[in-house]
């Protein structure tokens, strides 16, 4: 994912020191049941579709703008369906960023067809549940989370 402006600015004065952030991702399906995926281009491999919300944006708004960004696909967004304090990630350039990750469902809406539409995706489409690519395990459980049809999931402790 490309960094937004306000965390360049923030990592001038922090450094590579560790960076609370909030991350939104989002799970979106179409009429006929699958999930929109995309392959970065950072790490080559599928992914759900993600991003870090701009201050003030609303996590809803910031899933149904990433979509956008990296798929071209319009969707509106649903439910909330998981929260969690994900581990903390250290970049290759020695940035240490640790998530606060809002899972929103999605449904598709006009024709969904996707494209690549900007320079973080390699590749973006449809997958059946049952032909999915090989997807990291978070991917895997925020979409069996996006289908369930029970309260929002969070860490208990």
């Amino acid at each position: 994912m490309a960094t937004p402006d306000f965390i360049r600015t923030l990592r001038a004065d922090a450094g590579h020191q560790l960076l609370w952030l909030p991350g939104v991702t989002a799970i979106v399906f179409d009429d006929a049941g699958r999930v929109l995926l995309g392959r970065r281009a950072d790490n080559g491999k599928w992914s759900v579709i993600g991003g870090i919300p701009e201050p003030g944006e609303q996590p809803a708004e910031c899933a149904v703008r990433e979509v956008y960004e990296e798929t071209a696909v319009r969707c509106v967004a649903e439910r909330v369906v998981l929260v969690e304090a994900l581990k903390p990630v250290t970049y290759p350039n020695a940035d240490v960023c640790q998530f606060m990750d809002i899972t929103i469902r999605c449904r598709a809406v006009g024709d969904g067809e996707p494209r690549v539409n900007d320079d973080e995706s390699l590749e973006v489409g449809w997958f059946a549940l049952d032909a999915l690519p090989d997807l990291h395990e978070t991917g895997l459980f925020r979409i069996k989370q996006a289908m369930a049809d029970s309260p929002t999931w969070f860490d208990r402790g």
